[in-house]
């Protein structure tokens, strides 16, 4: 008999509050070197999350943490792009 599924937990780089995976945008660094927004956590590359939050992306941008977790600049239209999610 199965016991309770376990949820995977992650890391928010901005809050560092450990939240579910389903409640975390994760943001990837593909082996090409873009960055993309992964909805389906499972792409290739190196990622991070950040909470769905204006905060956690306000934080995220004024701290630089993207760029510092995915060793790369960042554009600010990424963070444009992760605002219009939460408008969603």
């Amino acid at each position: 008999m199965k016991g309770p599924r376990k949820i995977p937990m992650r890391r928010c780089i901005a809050t560092g509050e450990q939240c579910p995976k389903k409640e975390l945008i994760r943001i990837v660094r593909t082996p090409e070197g873009s960055i993309v927004i992964d909805p389906t956590g499972k792409a290739n590359g190196r990622g991070a999350y950040l909470k769905k939050d204006a905060t956690a992306f306000e934080i995220a941008k004024k701290k630089r943490l993207l760029q510092r977790a995915l060793e790369v600049e960042i554009d600010d239209s990424l963070f444009d792009q992760l605002n219009a999610l939460l408008q969603d």
